[in-house]
């Protein structure tokens, strides 16, 4: 890729419009997220209800967490034109995202502690209402991930509009870009927490029905702790994801030997062909990656442009640093 090509890049990659709908989803949410966390905190505390309380304390950890993806979105787009981030703001929404993992492993914790209190201290549970208002935080979490999922079906359809959904097939390197799994990471964790609410809000309703059907008291606070462990789960996921961007680990990523493939070809540098010999592969946008290597080769020929050119085919390789040393002629 050419300077000018880069400079192109990076300028409609900065913050484009499926990053703007995915923006004004997540401010969309938390408004509604903390609303209704308001609602099940004092009616868990009225109600006294340990799996609705919990519910409320983790929902207003979401509003907390799911307002950091929208300032996030919104610090990215302020600072998409600075020529100080050399690709972009984009890493901010991954830091936003790796954020709310690290919250919602806060609210785990929270969740276990305030159940096993429930345990050794149980006390008497007003059901009927209880369950009234956790069906209503169901609904709103149902609610909620329908408008981050529009939000992600905006930003995809934006992403292929970009040509990142390309099927190539030059020189037997076929690939579907989509298979790579890119995806808005800090969207994720949003939805992630959406998510884990109505998961919480499920776990509410059934030890609420459990106990005030059957009199199983106990099933109030299990329920808190099987959520617990639920929440946990999934937050660690999304620390894992988030990390490896934001810690350069790509690595292990299918791009990498493709681009193995496309400089060395079928020879190898004893007889006429070409060898990597130094190779780094970093992320730098949704879908998007830079690398820079270092070839060894018997090709007179062979140049940085000739390189970028075999490298082409992978259109998520934006930007490329190449070295070229030139090996005496085979006997």
């Amino acid at each position: 890729m050419h300077i000018e090509d880069l400079s192109r890049w990076t300028h409609e990659h900065r913050f484009d419009s499926g990053n703007a709908a995915a923006e004004r989803g997540t401010r969309v949410v938390m408004w509604i997220t903390a609303a209704m966390m308001v609602v099940e905190i004092a009616a868990g505390w009225w109600f006294n209800s340990m799996a609705l309380l919990a519910d409320g304390w983790h929902m207003s950890s979401h509003a907390v967490a799911i307002g950091l993806s929208a300032a996030a979105y919104a610090l990215a787009r302020r600072h998409a034109q600075d020529p100080r981030f050399a690709f972009g703001t984009w890493k901010i929404e991954i830091l936003g995202g790796f954020a709310s993992a690290i919250f919602l492993l806060g609210v785990a914790a929270l969740m276990v502690v305030g159940s096993v209190e429930r345990i050794l201290s149980p006390a008497p549970i007003h059901y009927q209402e209880a369950i009234v208002v956790a069906v209503l935080g169901l609904v709103v979490n149902i609610v909620c991930a329908l408008i981050l999922g529009q939000a992600h079906h905006h930003g995809h359809d934006h992403g292929h509009g970009h040509g990142q959904g390309h099927d190539h097939g030059h020189g037997g390197h076929g690939h579907d870009h989509d298979e790579h799994g890119h995806h808005d990471l800090n969207l994720k964790s949003a939805y992630v927490h959406v998510i884990a609410d109505a998961a919480t809000s499920v776990l509410a309703i059934a030890a609420l029905v459990g106990g005030w059907l059957w009199g199983w008291s106990w099933l109030d606070p299990l329920m808190g702790l099987v959520g617990a462990v639920l929440v946990g789960v999934w937050a660690k996921g999304l620390v894992v994801d988030t990390a490896k961007v934001l810690l350069d680990r790509e690595m292990d990523h299918p791009v990498v030997e493709e681009i193995r493939g496309v400089v060395e070809g079928e020879g190898d540098a004893a007889t006429g062909g070409s060898r990597i010999t130094d190779l780094h592969v970093w992320r730098v946008g949704q879908g998007a990656y830079a690398c820079a290597l270092t070839v060894v080769t018997h090709d007179g020929a062979l140049t940085p442009d000739v390189v970028r050119q075999r490298l082409a085919v992978h259109e998520e390789v934006v930007h490329s640093t190449i070295e070229i040393h030139h090996c005496p002629a085979h006997p």
